[in-house]
């Protein structure tokens, strides 16, 4: 059996409003902080978005997925997905908490319900519920 590598994912992304992405990502979002860290002047959170994985796609699937989602091309390089219990009710939450919303929650051809949004620190996010799954 082969020796496994990587053992965690971590998506470092860099704000220059850390208090407000900070708020949006832990107490709204709901992302779990495993560690927290200063330098002089400076913060660093560590938030657990449950399981991770890296999800590798062309540019033709990605251009499917934004259509899919949202209707038109919207996304950079970069989007982040998070599975949530209920898609449309934390979509609704982060809206309330300043997330700008591109596409409300809609059943894919995948079997899930997406919803898109635009977050602080400019991460464009997916939340996603599975539909033939139980809650996480």
């Amino acid at each position: 059996m082969q020796q496994r590598r990587v053992h965690e994912l971590r998506l470092v992304v860099t704000t220059d409003d850390y208090e407000k992405a900070l708020h949006f990502y832990r107490d709204v979002l709901g992302l779990r902080e495993r560690a927290a860290f200063t330098s002089e002047g400076g913060h660093v959170s560590i938030l657990e978005a449950g399981e991770a994985t890296l999800e590798l796609a062309d540019v033709r699937h990605a251009e499917f997925i934004d259509e899919v989602e949202v209707g038109l091309r919207v996304a950079g390089h970069i989007r982040v997905a998070f599975r949530v219990d209920d898609s449309a009710s934390a979509a609704e939450t982060l809206e309330r908490a300043g997330a700008g919303v591109l596409a409300k929650a809609r059943k894919t051809p995948w079997n899930s319900l997406n919803a898109r949004l635009e977050g602080p620190a400019g991460l464009q996010l997916t939340l996603f519920s599975e539909m033939d799954q139980e809650p996480v």
